[in-house]
């Protein structure tokens, strides 16, 4: 489930040729659907390239996802009250492995690409006091049902932009399901222990597997 939901994540995220320079980040709604409407065609463009080199992901999610998605925030909340006491460097070096590991990540779920569609909610008015938003979403995925997602956006207050921090899977919170994961091994062995597997994982080749 967590696969598929984070496969979605990617489909969702990944533009063609919109960049993030032109997409206005500082309307939630219009980017999540800006970048999305993309996604599909810049998969379909790119197959031949990916099949030869599945690590092509990589570079794709890097430069195409990456700036849609506040890895800094994510990570800091995930390490939460491991951040006591904790050396800067070592939060720094936590960012950064966490940075490679969702690159990775993304890019192996996209290995799971399929023609699926998406049906967002209507658009609903910010709330100018708030700097906390979301955009649901669900996935079309015939003959299999619905897959109902929720996207956490956070807004920057000294630009305006919205970045996604969190997606909810049929209830399911990514951030704490992984958070639950690594918390007894960040208390046990340290942030630098957990950075080190994140870094390795990341560094593990992109392979295809049979579709679920």
């Amino acid at each position: 489930m967590l696969k598929k939901f984070m496969t979605m994540v990617c489909v969702l995220l990944l533009p063609l040729s919109v960049t993030a320079a032109e997409v206005d980040k500082t309307q939630p709604y219009t980017m999540m659907k800006q970048v999305s409407e993309t996604a599909f065609a810049r998969l379909k463009a790119e197959q031949s390239t990916i099949k030869q080199d599945p690590n092509h992901l990589k570079e794709i999610v890097d430069q195409e996802l990456m700036p849609y998605v506040n890895h800094k925030y994510a990570a800091l909340k995930l390490l939460g009250p491991n951040l006591k006491g904790a050396k800067r460097a070592d939060v720094n070096e936590f960012i950064k492995a966490f940075r490679s590991y969702l690159i990775a990540s993304y890019a192996q779920v996209l290995t799971q690409y399929t023609d699926q569609e998406l049906e967002f909610e209507p658009e609903k008015k910010l709330d100018s006091s708030k700097t906390i938003t979301s955009v649901k979403v669900d996935i079309v995925d015939t003959p299999r049902p619905n897959i109902k997602l929720e996207f956490k956006l956070r807004q920057n207050k000294k630009t305006g932009e919205w970045q996604v921090f969190d997606m909810i899977a049929e209830g399911i919170s990514l951030l704490s399901s992984k958070q639950s994961e690594w918390s007894g091994k960040l208390r046990q062995e340290g942030i630098l222990s957990v950075a080190s597997d994140l870094e390795a994982l990341a560094a593990q080749p992109i392979r295809f597997e049979a579709k679920q």
